[in-house]
């Protein structure tokens, strides 16, 4: 293309305008796709080693997908907020936070030790393995963790990269662009009180519910509510509403991962359904059934959930469950994702959408969350 910078992308090829919330979902495939293979092409040029062995691996993660319940939200958002007609920033913008969530998948199994993600094994785990059988020098296991550290810079490389492109092409980038950054840096608080509620042990409800809103819930709900409304120039209010309807929904759906983490199956989530339970992780789920614990003197229960407890055999990780059921925690996490799946859905509604719109958003809360919001009937 005659005259264009060596450093400019082309305009990205028209998709299938999507109508929905699932539609984008689909769509968003097309939109990462072309991505993906112009930052393929790119990396191609700075190295073939390089891009074989980390940016086509990063980019193979990024395409088996997930629930890309981010996009969805996005979309919502925006239409929320009266959005309509073009919807190529939406899809970028949902593309940008499809590389941002491979960035802290990658960085979370490291930091973790999962070795499953996605039904296949963690990118440290392939990376690993890659190494040992070229017989190199040095630790595989070590070598593993640094080279996928690194893959998950890349995709927040890439990330930041879409998201200011998107930011520059749109008429209401800043506002964008200030959501994004806000974003990013929750995030890292939320990952990092993570691993220190882990490495002093820590126990508190309190605690276990600001991880689970920084790591999770504004980052899968909220945020992108409020990306996908700054798009479409959407007012303080509008903006209000979506965030805290976001904050609500997305800590249902924390809790839902949480109540996955101890007892779902492999086969449906695509990772092991123990890890957190032998790491102890500090979940609302782990914080409840101790206080649970204590509260009825139920000292068997709160000695197999306490900090000192060794969960690493198999035998172990089933009396925690066993605990777990046994306090009512898990009885009582299930009663907060219904409270606040139908708190999400009334904050949505205070946004003025029109019914169309808001029986999408519980929709998607009921996708997310496992729970058929209560208040459905009053928007249908």
């Amino acid at each position: 293309m005659p005259g264009l910078p060596p450093t400019l992308a082309p305009p990205a090829e028209p998709v299938d305008v999507p109508r929905t919330a699932p539609d984008a979902t689909n769509a968003v495939g097309t939109a990462l796709k072309q991505v993906l293979d112009e930052r393929l092409r790119r990396s191609r040029t700075v190295d073939p080693v390089f891009a074989r062995e980390l940016a086509d691996r990063l980019a193979a993660l990024v395409e088996r997908g997930g629930k890309r319940l981010r996009t969805a939200f996005t979309h919502c958002g925006w239409r929320a907020a009266g959005g309509s007609g073009d919807t190529t920033a939406v899809l970028r913008t949902g593309a940008a936070l499809e590389l941002l969530q491979a960035c802290a998948l990658v960085h979370d199994d490291v930091m973790d030790g999962s070795v499953q993600r996605r039904g296949a094994p963690a990118m440290h785990v392939q990376l690993a393995r890659e190494h040992w059988a070229a017989g190199l020098h040095g630790s595989a296991e070590s070598f593993g963790t640094s080279a996928a550290v690194l893959a998950g810079d890349l995709a927040l490389a890439w990330a930041d990269d879409l998201l200011t492109e998107t930011a520059l092409d749109t008429p209401h980038g800043r506002r964008l662009h200030e959501e994004w950054r806000a974003m990013r840096t929750e995030m890292v608080a939320g990952q990092y009180l993570d691993l220190r509620a882990q490495a002093r042990r820590s126990s508190a409800v309190d605690e276990a519910l600001a991880i689970a809103t920084l790591k999770s819930a504004l980052y899968t709900v909220a945020r992108p509510l409020a990306l996908g409304a700054s798009l479409a120039g959407a007012d303080d209010h509008v903006l209000c509403a979506l965030r805290a309807a976001g904050r609500c929904a997305g800590l249902a759906f924390q809790l839902r991962d949480d109540l996955h983490g101890a007892f779902g199956d492999p086969t449906h989530t695509g990772k092991p359904a123990d890890d957190d339970l032998r790491s102890r992780k500090l979940t609302y789920l782990l914080a409840v059934a101790l206080q649970l614990a204590d509260a009825a003197d139920d000292y068997q229960a709160a000695a197999r959930l306490a900090p000192e407890a060794d969960p690493r055999s198999a035998h172990a990780v089933e009396q925690m469950r066993a605990a777990l059921t046994r306090t009512g925690a898990r009885d009582l996490v299930e009663t907060k994702i219904a409270e606040l799946t139908d708190m999400g859905i009334g904050h949505f509604e205070a946004t003025g959408a029109d019914t169309a719109v808001r029986q999408e958003f519980a929709s998607l809360v009921q996708r997310a969350t496992g729970v058929a919001p209560r208040r459905t009937e009053e928007v249908a």
